[in-house]
């Protein structure tokens, strides 16, 4: 789909391509809203790995907010919201 327009682009693809994006300039930190939140649960957990092996292999520190609590507890330190007040 390399000649498709963003427009022609389910919302997964668009996701993943925005994703694809992001690593291309080998960034420090990663800033991720919803990173999986458009996408089926084999490509969510795919990038939840991703995520993952490039952080423990290149040192790519992760903020991410999600509503996914599973992939929340794959992190080390979780801070979490409640209308509009942090409760840990």
């Amino acid at each position: 789909r390399l000649r498709h327009y963003p427009s022609q682009l389910s919302g997964g693809e668009q996701q993943r391509v925005a994703i694809a994006r992001s690593l291309m300039m080998s960034p420090e930190i990663l800033l991720a809203d919803e990173p999986t939140g458009n996408l089926d649960s084999e490509n969510a957990r795919k990038i939840q790995d991703l995520f993952f092996e490039l952080k423990y292999s290149l040192g790519l520190t992760l903020l991410v907010v999600t509503h996914d609590r599973q992939f929340a507890s794959r992190f080390s330190r979780v801070k979490t919201m409640k209308d509009g007040y942090w409760t840990t």
